[in-house]
């Protein structure tokens, strides 16, 4: 039986009725809803007594292209949409494909399967998962038979987090700049952005720079390796520019904010050396280097468009829930970083 917030007639953007692809809020309310539909594939496929995903694609002239399975549960994680108003020669287009996923269910059938990916991501392996290779195939066989700039990813929590890793490997690979909208991404960090004390707050986050970014040369001085070499492939993910939803007091995906802040910060108290280094790492990633582990902080980024949500929620369910990014009335506060 779906709920009232997974059926369009009932909560979905009906506004949007003339799309303006110019418009960053229209874009965002589109992937937003596109990746609810992904949503819905899943819920549709375990026996919903009427198909409720179609209407979250269908309303914004998008047709079904892909359906994405997960080859270890047999579940649909994600979705490859097609716009059927794409015009090659119009400069204020649809995307032509646009590549949804969704994030953790806890339902008895996903329970199992999306808490282990999601203890992946803990442990910076999330890219040795069958569901990435899956993504990652799809996104490569779409970008074969048009150009990059035609092609969106979108995805929410643990989808968001699978949509970051192939929009990375996407640059690195072949130098592909997909644009990319990452609803409530989740930080592999406690949520110090949630601490009211703003002395408190950058405390911690000071001294833990000056932890990673010690242990990083350490590590690095032992390897033979020199900063610059890190930097580089850092470096190299900074013209990607990525779109991060957040709420303050979402406690997965609040601490990007305190992240980008916080490198600013490090600049004007003199410390921006650190600050670079500790961008780049985490304690995690910085320990398995030097024990051989190929744990990869892919939640780390370079550059990044923050728009994030100031509006009242509730509770933490609705600060984390997609549900939130198609509303019109949300207040937002809008931030632009990229890395130097």
């Amino acid at each position: 039986m779906s709920i009232e917030r997974e059926i369009f007639s009932s909560s979905g953007p009906f506004h949007l009725q003339n799309i303006d692809w110019s418009n960053a809020i229209h874009r965002r309310s589109v992937a937003a809803s596109l990746v609810q539909g992904a949503y819905n594939l899943e819920h549709d496929r375990k026996g919903s007594s009427h198909s409720q995903a179609p209407p979250w694609w269908e309303f914004f002239g998008f047709q079904l292209h892909e359906v994405l399975v997960d080859d270890d549960d047999g579940s649909y994680f994600g979705a490859i949409y097609e716009s059927k108003y794409y015009n090659q020669y119009s400069h204020c287009n649809p995307p032509r494909y646009v590549i949804a996923f969704r994030g953790t269910l806890t339902t008895p059938e996903n329970r199992k399967q999306d808490l282990i990916l999601d203890f992946q991501f803990i442990r910076h392996n999330l890219h040795k998962c069958s569901r990435f290779d899956r993504a990652l195939q799809a996104v490569l066989s779409i970008v074969a038979t048009t150009c990059p700039g035609n092609v969106w990813l979108a995805g929410h929590s643990l989808g968001s987090a699978i949509a970051l890793i192939v929009g990375r490997k996407m640059v690195s690979m072949n130098k592909s700049y997909l644009e990319t909208y990452l609803f409530n991404p989740p930080f592999d960090s406690p949520p110090i952005e949630r601490i009211k004390h703003e002395k408190i707050k950058d405390g911690i986050r000071i001294a833990s720079s000056f932890l990673i970014a010690g242990l990083a040369s350490m590590v690095h001085q032992h390897q033979e390796k020199t900063e610059e070499m890190n930097d580089d492939s850092f470096g190299t993910l900074c013209e990607w520019v990525p779109y991060l939803f957040l709420n303050r007091s979402d406690p997965i995906s609040c601490e990007y904010i305190g992240y980008f802040a916080h490198r600013e910060k490090m600049v004007q108290i003199g410390a921006g050396k650190i600050g670079q280094t500790a961008t780049q790492n985490s304690v995690v990633s910085v320990v398995s280097d030097a024990i051989g582990k190929d744990y990869e902080a892919v939640h780390l980024i370079p550059s990044a468009y923050l728009t994030i949500n100031l509006s009242h929620v509730s509770d933490i369910k609705q600060a984390h829930g997609i549900q939130q990014w198609w509303r019109p009335d949300i207040h937002c506060d809008f931030k632009f970083y990229r890395y130097k």
